[in-house]
């Protein structure tokens, strides 16, 4: 099994742990608009990152950090997105990280369309 292959493997079971997770506890959803600075708050809730998506048409969202995943659907152009974290994947213009959006639906999109908006989102 390739590196490649290992790195989407463990980014899904990341993605589907943290959808449990955020589907056992409410709360967390509820710090998703509020931003942080990239440390857990006293409530031990994860950081939630902010980015901005400079893909002029659009950004598609994935089910796993590679390209040949399937799209789930679209972010357009400058939509401020919520970052759970990071990891790596598919190489995309140069740029093999992607970011695990977090606002309902678990999506992948590729870091070289989403500029950080503050801090860099912590490792998956």
């Amino acid at each position: 099994m390739s590196a490649r292959t290992r790195t989407a493997r463990l980014g899904i079971a990341v993605a589907a742990v943290a959808a449990l997770v955020a589907t056992a506890s409410p709360a967390l959803a509820a710090d998703s608009t509020t931003g942080t600075t990239g440390a857990t708050d006293a409530n031990n809730h994860p950081p939630v990152y902010w980015g901005r998506v400079t893909a002029k048409s659009g950004l598609l969202l994935r089910d796993a950090p590679t390209r040949g995943s399937r799209v789930i659907r679209t972010e357009p152009y400058n939509a401020k997105v919520p970052i759970f974290c990071k990891t790596g994947g598919d190489d995309v213009g140069g740029n093999h990280l992607w970011y695990l959006l977090t606002d309902g639906t678990w999506a992948w999109g590729s870091a070289k369309y989403i500029a950080n908006i503050g801090a860099a989102p912590r490792w998956c």
